[in-house]
């Protein structure tokens, strides 16, 4: 399960699927089909039910269509039911999580710690620049374990290419619609990332990027670019390897200009593209920003 930030604003979605799950399920009512579990107090509830007969298509009818890469990934065959109090456990958690993430890396932009990240010298002032310029963090995701006894614990922090957005904001809706539709479910992450698009107030058009051939992060992508459109922005598609340097700027395939990148691809590959020293003059504007090579950066848990 896992708590998903949006900029400062924390969104702790409920996830209908357990073992898909990248974000945590609630809903209220339904109590048949209580686990022995349940009974032992007013807890957590792992409740076992019947997958819908035709998730599959219903869920590829969505874009879902990489829920049975590996095995699967979407298991409709059991969820969780929260109590408000546990809920709200979570969201505490998370927030304090991202409290303490600003902290560590406002602590390491301060005393000069990027060594102790493995970061670049050469990409420090463009790490340092939009931390003080506050560039647009759109989202992140926290990796959490909670068994709805003992206080949630982080096992990492997602911070640059979070995925299971689509999953987490759209599918398991459709979900609970359909299986349980007079209960409610603690997820607003489709309309946080709609809000955070409008509070940017971006002008120039957005090119949304990921890498060629994987499913799921072209998905993810083209997810985030509708949230992108629902909030009126100008958008535009592009395959990372489609990103060129006309000599002064980045540019398109169609030698538009790129002003502004949203991009699902880690910052420390971005640092070793061919066109990586371009970056330090800083000719585009990226979400995730580049501080967020530091809050990525597995090296932050001690910090």
């Amino acid at each position: 399960m896992g708590g998903l930030i949006f900029g400062e604003v924390v969104a702790v979605a409920v996830a209908a699927v357990p073992m898909s799950a990248e974000a945590v399920p609630v809903f209220h009512g339904a109590d048949s089909g209580r686990t022995e579990a349940a009974e032992a107090g007013d807890r957590m509830w792992r409740i076992q039910i019947d997958p819908r007969r035709d998730w599959r298509k219903k869920v590829e009818e969505l874009g879902f269509i990489y829920h049975s890469i590996d095995g699967l990934c979407w298991n409709e065959s059991a969820c969780y039911k929260f109590t408000a109090a546990e809920i709200d456990v979570l969201e505490a958690a998370t927030n304090e999580l991202y409290r303490l993430c600003l902290a560590a890396a406002e602590r390491v932009i301060e005393n000069g710690l990027f060594s102790h990240l493995c970061i670049p010298d050469r990409y420090v002032p463009l790490i340092k620049n939009s931390w003080e310029r506050e560039d647009l963090s759109l989202y992140g995701r926290f990796d959490l374990q909670f068994d709805g006894i003992n206080p949630p614990k982080m096992y990492e922090y997602n911070a640059d290419t979070p995925t299971s957005l689509l999953e987490a904001g759209v599918i398991q809706w459709h979900w609970l619609q359909d299986r349980f539709s007079g209960v409610d479910q603690f997820n607003s992450i489709h309309e946080k990332l709609i809000a955070r698009w409008k509070e940017a107030e971006l002008k120039s058009m957005v090119h949304f990027t990921c890498i060629r051939d994987h499913e799921e992060d072209f998905v993810t992508t083209i997810y985030l670019q509708d949230t992108a459109m629902q909030a009126g922005l100008k958008t535009k598609h592009l395959f990372i390897d489609e990103i060129g340097w006309d000599g002064s700027q980045f540019v398109d395939i169609q030698n538009e200009r790129i002003e502004t990148l949203f991009k699902l691809y880690p910052w420390e590959w971005l640092i070793d593209e061919q066109f990586s020293p371009h970056l330090l003059v800083e000719p585009w504007r990226v979400v995730e920003p580049a501080w967020k090579m530091i809050l990525s950066n597995k090296g932050i848990l001690p910090i």
